[in-house]
């Protein structure tokens, strides 16, 4: 069997005297397409944040390419590359296009500036945005900006290989998208995914039924902090789990609880 490229072991995580992970175990292989789903607030984030090295977790452990992380945030050195799409783009209002997707490089490399340009443009067109580098992000679209800030999460350093991301994390990418923009958002994941060179792994929380639909190999169900259901988007439409079957269906009636 195929070693997990990522793996947590009994991840529990709280924010004040509120549990939101309890003892989870998840694994990601690599060139497969995860989607972690659940009603709000059950940790879905959390653990994409923990996974990236943004955010410790109060108990276990996080293996990636099967070393054990010994360092959180500033102090993390993973063996791969992790890039992740936060769910509001998370561009830099003052910099422009050009300056936010090759921020990495401009920060950390002795790239000359023509070349740096250059790397951007080539990120820029894979994913459907030629020529817009000079543009500031008020002057995009909510759909552009979610592709400027998936431009970024790709971006290569050519001076140090440890940079390159391998693993993508996506962080809710169609929220507030109008169905047609969530399709090219959508395609897009999948085009990146099968594209030479750019990370064939991603992670993907969403609530959007067609995203999970059109994004996901697997998927992952958290409730109540705990890891409730793992199928296939086929399992979808034969699983007898309640919680799934709710959540699928929209039903305020079942076992999961409606936060009034």
């Amino acid at each position: 069997m195929a070693k997990p490229l990522i793996e947590l072991k009994g991840i529990s995580k709280s924010f004040g005297q509120s549990p939101i992970l309890d003892r989870v175990d998840l694994r990601i292989y690599r060139g497969e397409a995860l989607a972690i789903i659940g009603p709000s607030g059950t940790g879905k984030s959390t653990i994409l944040r923990i996974i990236a090295g943004l955010l410790a977790p109060d108990a276990g452990e996080v293996f990636v390419q099967g070393q054990r992380r010994a360092g959180w945030v500033d102090d993390v050195a993973d063996p791969i590359g992790i890039g992740m799409v936060f769910q509001q783009a998370a561009l830099f209002d003052s910099l422009t296009v050009e300056e936010n997707v090759g921020f990495l490089l401009y920060q950390h490399s002795k790239l000359p500036r023509r070349r740096i340009r250059e790397l951007v443009e080539e990120k820029l067109e894979m994913v459907g945005l030629p020529g817009i580098g000079e543009r500031y992000p008020a002057q995009l679209s909510g759909g552009m900006r979610k592709r400027v800030s998936f431009a970024r999460a790709i971006m290569a350093n050519p001076d140090n290989a440890r940079d390159n991301p391998e693993v993508l994390l996506y962080d809710e990418p169609t929220a507030g998208l109008d169905p047609i923009a969530s399709t090219v958002i959508e395609d897009l994941i999948r085009q990146l995914q099968a594209a030479q060179g750019v990370c064939s792994t991603y992670a993907i929380v969403t609530h959007q039924d067609s995203t999970i639909r059109r994004t996901a190999d697997r998927i992952v169900f958290l409730y109540r902090g705990k890891v409730q259901w793992e199928g296939t988007v086929s399992d979808i439409e034969t699983t007898d789990n309640l919680l799934v079957r709710q959540f699928f269906s929209g039903s305020v009636n079942g076992p999961i609880q409606v936060i009034g």
